[in-house]
């Protein structure tokens, strides 16, 4: 059986009561650098992406900055992380292309940044919303996991349709916190191993945490 929305003004309330704090944890000072950590943080925590970007900003601090190294020193300083020789030219790409189409100024507008090299749509909203406070609502792995396990959305929804039926159930101008309260939810609580369903206060109306539940009786 499918959630519904009365259950989901539920979940929203303890998201915040959980995570009242719940915060982009991607370290940034402008929204430069958050687009370029958004995009180093594609199957790659935020732990790795901060510990890589502490020192990458200060080599770094706008496009053309970018775009005077070759390619093989800028993947060097970003070995660490998973997929770093696209991730280069990615952002050496969109480097170029701020430089020459917007003044090397990030443009606050989702459908503008999603024609960078690199950036889809859930690095447009993070950046849309965090960047800019324009209202938007990211989905990566831990939303569209809460999203599943709670049966909001059916497992073989896509990213994009758990976006448009939170976004749906979800007042405007709570799109942004509650994008990061489920992130919270499900980084630190609601986790992909061991989730702590026993002590979960949407427990009695999650569909997997009682599936859970029970196996672990039996």
């Amino acid at each position: 059986m499918m959630m519904t929305k009365k259950q989901w003004e539920f979940c929203l309330d303890q998201f915040a009561e959980m995570f009242p704090d719940a915060h982009c944890e991607l370290v940034h000072a402008n929204p430069f650098e958050l687009l370029i950590a958004t995009l180093l943080s594609a199957q790659c925590t935020d732990v790795l992406v901060n510990r890589v970007t502490s020192v990458l900003f200060k080599k770094y601090k706008t496009p053309e900055d970018y775009l005077s190294v070759d390619c093989e020193e800028l993947q060097n300083d970003i070995r660490s992380i998973g997929l770093f020789r696209n991730k280069a030219k990615n952002i050496q790409a969109l480097s170029r292309l701020l430089i020459e189409v917007y003044s090397g100024e990030v443009p606050p507008n989702r459908d503008l940044l999603m024609t960078l090299p690199g950036v889809g749509r859930k690095t447009a909203n993070v950046v849309v919303s965090n960047a800019f406070g324009i209202p938007a609502l990211a989905v990566d792995t831990h939303v569209e996991r809460v999203a599943k396990r709670l049966a909001m959305n059916r497992w073989k929804d896509s990213p994009l349709a758990v976006e448009e039926k939170i976004m749906r159930w979800t007042p405007m101008n709570k799109w942004t916190d509650t994008h990061h309260q489920i992130i919270f939810f499900g980084r630190y609580h609601c986790k992909a191993q061991n989730p702590g369903c026993a002590v979960c206060p949407l427990l009695p109306i999650c569909r997997e945490g009682k599936k859970r539940m029970k196996t672990n009786a039996n």
